[in-house]
């Protein structure tokens, strides 16, 4: 953490901004957050002018700024496409991500990425993470980690490509069903209602569409008036997947994910390797707990 220099002048109600970045990883997607916070430098400044007027003139040594920690803010994960491992249905394809948040005074902020995704006829799935940018054409979305997750071998790698670094993890692929139609989906008493909304070609695939639209009631998360929160979900029966995904909740923004320029064969095999010359920390393995020798007589 860097300052600038200290302020001469005595200002009683002077303060100091500064400003520090947190980067959040997760499942979902790596988002740079600027938190501001402020340090009172009134007690620094002032017990400065009281030397200066009690001793002889010398070269005054900058007061030293005390640190203190960044309380508050907040941390989000951005849930995207989930893919499972379904063996003998291979693809590669771009999933495409795009976030807009309204902000309390009008304005919004827009967020997207891409990232490469690809599952073989094994049920092996590779997946990139890449950080979520402003929409301003402006701003590359970098690598932040890659998965790869193998149903076979059990195991579940994740790496980041830069450190050269990848953490492998037990891995069971859960129980796969294909996702229920809004026909079929049983109805709850104050439950999301479902909408058929038909079936649609998307990049040569034939999907099943739902709308679900559920209200959240007044007092049950601390409102103070109903949320109405909108799903919608374009499923492709033949791939699994969601092809496209669309999330509106007065919380959260407005979430759209868009599975495009899919391939419908075997991808890669490199794909499912983990970057060469990678550190691996196997967290399968029990913590070494070293046991201090007992104290000779």
């Amino acid at each position: 953490m860097r300052y600038g220099p200290a302020a001469t002048a005595v200002n009683a109600q002077a303060l100091v901004a500064i400003q520090y970045s947190v980067l959040s990883f997760s499942p979902g997607e790596c988002i740079v957050k600027t938190i501001p916070f402020l340090l009172l430098s009134e007690l620094l400044i002032l017990a400065n002018s009281v030397s200066l007027a009690q001793g002889p003139q010398r070269q005054q040594q900058p007061p030293q700024q005390s640190q203190r920690l960044a309380d508050g803010g907040t941390r989000e994960v951005l849930i995207s496409i989930l893919i499972p491992s379904l063996p003998d249905a291979p693809f590669a394809a771009t999933v495409r991500t795009e976030w807009i948040r309204q902000l309390p005074d009008g304005s919004s902020i827009t967020l997207k990425n891409h990232r490469a995704i690809a599952r073989d006829k094994a049920g092996r799935i590779f997946q990139e993470r890449r950080t979520l940018v402003p929409d301003d054409g402006k701003s590359e979305s970098g690598i932040s980690q890659i998965e790869i997750s193998d149903p076979v071998s059990h195991r579940l790698y994740i790496c980041v490509p830069q450190e050269l670094v990848c953490q492998l993890e037990e891995f069971s692929a859960p129980p796969f069903a294909h996702a229920p139609t809004a026909a079929t989906t049983p109805k709850h008493p104050g439950g999301p209602t479902e909408e058929d909304l038909g079936q649609q070609s998307i990049s040569g695939l034939e999907t099943v569409g739902s709308r679900e639209t559920t209200v959240i009631p007044t007092g049950q998360i601390g409102n103070n008036g109903p949320i109405l929160v909108k799903r919608e979900f374009w499923y492709s029966p033949q791939l699994g997947v969601n092809l496209i995904s669309k999330r509106e909740d007065p919380r959260f923004g407005i979430q759209n994910f868009e599975v495009t320029d899919i391939i419908l064969r075997d991808p890669d095999s490199k794909l499912f390797e983990v970057p060469a010359g990678s550190k691996i920390l196997d967290l399968r393995k029990p913590p070494e707990i070293s046991v201090p020798p007992a104290p000779s007589n």
